[in-house]
């Protein structure tokens, strides 16, 4: 008996990864364009739904699991299960997935270069120079990178890799992550620390933990109370992981020197303050992609729905990623 996959919304280009993994299967991919759970409810009316393709954009509710009961699988495009409801899915024995591995490469090098771009003012000289403006003392005084030191919040695969990128360039390197050993740490010549003490210290500071109700808001007033002034901030993990007020109150009352975020509370931003400010650099949650990550997400994803529909082993089961470490999932 063939099987039905529901794409439960449109962000990529064209489906063709998932085509190729699904090829003589008997899965059927049915594709819609929803904008809400209400919406995934209705594309599903009429059609045995056996598994969820599922971007992180549309809360997938209690009530989608409770509509749609030929339910098996949601598979997640991306590391973030924050928008599934998971204890709805335990309740109606629903395995849910995500691919937490597809863009290690691209999110650990986009966190380097917003460092970097920060650190030497890049975006600033570039619209100096685009306004027909030639001075080096525009965007005085800068300071050497060497010597400084990088708080990496969360140690996970991004931040492990972050660890790796940026080793020639001198830094003495913190962490502050709860659920990773002294000894892991230590293997990648990283200094263990509390959580206000990685601020304290830390002239560069990069966000990776996942979003939990744990991490929510966990950069708040108070952490960049904690920082310097002359610290710089970047977050590539997840939009909430930052209070985006305190942030603006920080930037613009001189409590630290920059900041740049890829990911933001909501996107697109609207008219989020801290669009505009000289001292911010924000891209369009743009960090995990090359072609390469795009194509790995999206047949990895269709993989683990062939794997569990045809009772195969499914390698990234996150039903209880509510328990799980932060950085189990980064």
């Amino acid at each position: 008996m063939s099987k039905n996959v529901l794409v439960t919304e449109t962000v990529f280009p064209d489906l063709e990864p998932e085509h190729r993994v699904f090829e003589d299967t008997g899965i059927n991919l049915i594709v819609t364009d929803a904008g809400s759970a209400e919406e995934i409810i209705d594309a599903a009316e009429g059609h045995d739904i056996d598994a969820l393709l599922t971007a992180t954009h549309i809360p997938i509710t209690a009530a989608v699991f409770e509509h749609i009961d030929s339910l098996e699988i949601v598979s997640s495009y991306g590391i973030g299960v924050d928008h599934i409801d998971l204890d709805a899915a335990n309740d109606h024995e629903v395995t849910v997935t995500n691919v937490p591995d597809y863009s290690v490469e691209e999110v650990s090098t986009h966190a380097v270069s917003l460092l970097l771009a920060s650190v030497r003012r890049i975006p600033q000289y570039r619209e100096h120079v685009n306004s027909g403006n030639w001075d080096w003392e525009a965007e005085a005084p800068l300071e050497r990178l060497r010597g400084k030191t990088l708080g990496l919040v969360a140690f996970g695969k991004i931040a492990r890799r972050v660890t790796e990128k940026i080793e020639g360039f001198d830094l003495t390197v913190l962490t502050y992550d709860p659920y990773v050993s002294d000894e892991t740490i230590e293997e990648y010549g990283v200094e263990s620390v509390g959580f206000e003490e990685l601020f304290a210290r830390s002239d560069l500071i990069s966000s990776h933990p996942p979003l939990t109700e744990e991490t929510r808001h966990l950069i708040d007033a108070d952490a960049f109370s904690a920082m310097k002034e002359s610290a710089i901030y970047v977050n590539t993990s997840r939009g909430p992981v930052v209070d985006e007020s305190a942030l603006y109150d920080a930037i613009t009352n001189d409590e630290i020197h920059a900041a740049a975020i890829d990911v933001m509370e909501e996107e697109p931003p609207g008219d989020s303050p801290l669009l505009g400010l000289d001292d911010v650099i924000i891209t369009p949650h743009a960090a995990w992609y090359s072609e390469q990550s795009k194509e790995e997400l999206q047949r990895k994803a269709a993989e683990e729905v062939v794997a569990g529909l045809q009772n195969g082993t499914l390698r990234y089961v996150v039903n209880d990623s509510k328990t799980k470490p932060w950085a189990s999932t980064d």
